[in-house]
């Protein structure tokens, strides 16, 4: 959501991180020390989102402990992950989510064009055919809660079985976190870049597959 909309929730930010929600927060170390760095001059990217979750420290520190494995745990490529993760916010049209994840993506190796072709989905010219599954396997687990056959075949072909269990697992992961950012109007930091206005447009237009 852009900064002229009102959250519906408020995020928990560093100056009350005791308690149970240090503990909570903890679970993804990286993360709370990432965010306690730039405080308490700056919000950093990603601080409103994770704040709000800390609202429930309990499922915070069950989710976070999850969401550590899939950000760094993971059987799967940096790369990888983010393409994944970039397919299902777009489809997800999470805003938030996915401003995030193009700075991520970008430090991961995606181009300018691989995140374009990302929000064009598996049949965009230019996709190498790995590249183009995977963004297919985002598609049918959205629109179909299953990896498709012939998707699954060429897929397994290639990763092995953890990795395809990765897989699986980020792209729900960060479908719960774009349906929780949504529902809650996670609002951008100061510091992220606002969303192109006909991307976002784009974005919202979107049928469902």
């Amino acid at each position: 959501m852009s900064n002229e909309e009102a959250a519906r929730l408020p995020p928990v930010l560093p100056d009350q991180w005791h308690g149970a929600v240090l503990d909570a927060v903890s679970a993804f170390p990286s993360s709370r020390d990432y965010v306690r760095s730039k405080w308490p001059g700056e919000v950093a990217n990603g601080a409103n989102g994770l704040g709000t979750m800390l609202n429930h420290p309990a499922l915070a520190k069950a989710f976070l402990t999850f969401n550590l494995h899939v950000s760094a745990g993971s059987t799967l490529s940096a790369r990888v992950r983010e393409m994944l993760i970039l397919r299902i916010g777009w489809l997800r049209k999470a805003e938030y989510e996915w401003l995030q994840h193009v700075i991520i993506g970008t430090r991961a190796g995606l181009m300018d064009q691989d995140i374009e072709r990302i929000t064009l989905g598996p049949g965009a010219p230019g996709w190498d055919p790995v590249d183009a599954d995977l963004i297919r396997a985002v598609d049918e687990l959205f629109s179909k809660a299953c990896i498709q056959t012939a998707t699954w075949a060429r897929l397994s072909a290639i990763f092995s079985p953890q990795q395809m269990i990765d897989l699986i697992f980020c792209v729900g992961c960060y479908e719960v976190l774009a349906m929780a950012f949504n529902s809650w109007g996670v609002a951008c930091e100061a510091s992220l870049t606002p969303m192109d206005a006909a991307l976002r447009a784009r974005m919202m237009a979107q049928s469902p597959l």
